[in-house]
This record gives C-alpha cells, structure tokens and sequence, in this order.
C-alpha cells in the first residue's frame, strides 16, 4: 500500500514538473456558424506561481460590446492549479465586473457581482472558469467521468464531464491533433464539450456550448505556442 501511494504521489509530481512554463492558445470562435469572435489566452508559470489571462475581442457587429477579459492567479501545487483570485470585465462599464477571492486556509469563497458580495465553502480542488480548462495538464482526464468545483465569480457549482471518446483526431488551423471528447453531464448545463490535445498537455483545442439563447458557440484552436 505504501509502495502504490509513493508511486501515485511521484506519478502526480511528474505531471506538475512536465507542465509547460508558458502557452499561448489563439481561437477563432464562431456562433451559429457566423464569425463571432477571437480569443487569446495566455498562461505563464513563475516559480511556483501562475498566471493566466484570455481576452475575447468581437467580429463585426460584436466588437460593439467591448473586450472580454478573464484573469486568473495563484499557486501550482502538486494537485494543480490552486487560484487565489479571479476577475471578468466586460468592456469599460465596471459595473459589469466580476470577481472571486479564494481564501484556502479558511476554506472559503468570496464573490463580488453587481456590486453584491457573498460567500460560499471551497471544495478541495475548486477551480474558476479560466482555470479549470488549464487544470487538464496537470489531472488529465481519466476514468469515465471528470468532477470539478468551479465557480464563475457569481456562484460555485460542480462541474461534471462524461469522456464521450478517446483519440478523436481534429484538424484545425493549429495543426492536426489527437483528442480525448469531453461532454457535459450535468442535466441543464449549457451542453458544454471539449476537445482536449493529448499531445498537447490537454489543452483545448475545440470547444462548444450553448449560449442562453440556445445558439451554438464554437472555439476552434488556430495557433498555439508551448514552452
């Protein structure tokens, strides 16, 4: 038993050390088939720190609405990814802001919305909606069945992923790629599924969802840079 636990233990300090140091994944998303959006996202680790931002910058008429930026920040743990604060703006109207604060001796989670702040107990292993995607390079999929705490800056639910398949091969603008296809199984989720490299430290490489107005948004990888 000791024996298997020290594998375990040094099978998941492996995974951290071999994560990549810096990322930088550019999409071209779409919405109903119609130009949407691009999205950059850069992740940069330093020491045992990380951060992580995506900005979305609309097409055509969507450019109106302003930048969507997403911030994340925190520690790399042997689990992973461990944020300690994350933020959205939507535009220039700081009403719109959206933020979290993760308060992990405590255990607790602090989200400011509208101006409106309220808690929530952390989980072990919570994540935000930047970082849980990047949380794949260091706990890739396994199993049938992915369960992830993830709060959104407005409220913390369970995140539940049911592997569909295994080696779906993609070819998109970054190049060609082997996937392993996540799809939400969680009943009235936004029907989110992903792509993730397997090559790829699991970064995304497709994503889809549903809107609230139940048009299908689709993310597809162009570029990406990895050191």
């Amino acid at each position: 038993m000791y024996r298997m636990l020290a594998l375990l233990f040094l099978v998941v300090c492996n995974q951290a050390l071999a994560a990549p140091q810096q990322v930088t994944a550019v999409y071209h998303a779409t919405r109903n088939g119609q130009p949407f959006a691009d999205v950059t996202e850069t992740y940069v680790r330093e020491g045992g720190r990380y951060r992580l931002e995506s900005v979305t910058k609309g097409i055509g008429v969507y450019s109106l609405f302003g930048q969507r930026r997403l911030a994340s920040e925190g520690a790399v743990t042997e689990q992973g990814l461990r944020p300690d604060h994350f933020e959205q703006q939507q535009g220039d109207n700081a009403k719109k802001a959206i933020a979290a604060e993760f308060d992990w001796p405590a255990m607790t989670l602090s989200m400011k919305s509208r101006g409106k702040t309220s808690t929530a107990k952390l989980e072990a292993g919570a994540q935000d909606v930047l970082s849980y995607a990047y949380q794949f390079m260091f706990r890739p999929p396994s199993g049938e069945e992915v369960v992830m705490p993830v709060t959104t800056g407005k409220k913390l639910r369970t995140y539940r992923y049911r592997i569909a398949e295994r080696g779906v091969v993609l070819e998109t603008a970054a190049g060609r790629f082997a996937t392993v296809h996540l799809v939400d199984a969680e009943p009235g989720g936004d029907a989110k599924e992903f792509w993730l490299g397997v090559e790829s430290h699991y970064i995304p490489v497709r994503i889809t969802l549903r809107d609230e107005n139940g048009a299908l948004i689709e993310q597809t990888l162009t570029s990406l840079h990895v050191e």
